[in-house]
């Protein structure tokens, strides 16, 4: 078994919930959401987090509104909805369980 194909898996199913967790907190753009990946040391490449977004957004979890930048092209900011809010709110309280039952096992 390839570990890197194990840690990519692990890694795909708490994207969602992470990206939300990042956006609950202010509104942002891709790249910022990149940056505090990389400030976690998680190895996510632009080309993950847009599907992500796209998905998030056409689900009514998020929102985005363009905001003009002094450093270039405007930028797209995204925003938690209420629906995503209440849906960041359920897989936080999963997190806790799945991390407890873990502990629990490890």
């Amino acid at each position: 078994m390839n570990v890197e194909n194990a840690k990519t898996q692990m890694l795909k199913g708490v994207l969602e919930y992470c990206m939300l967790s990042i956006i609950q907190k202010r509104d942002v753009y891709a790249s910022e959401i990149l940056d505090e990946f990389n400030e976690a040391e998680l190895e996510v490449v632009e080309g993950t987090i847009y599907p992500i977004l796209t998905r998030l957004k056409n689900s009514g979890h998020l929102t985005y509104y363009w905001q003009e930048s002094n450093a270039g092209p405007p930028r797209k900011y995204f925003q938690i909805t209420e629906l995503g809010k209440a849906f960041y709110a359920e897989l936080d309280k999963t997190w806790k369980e799945i991390e407890n039952s873990i502990k629990k096992i490890i």
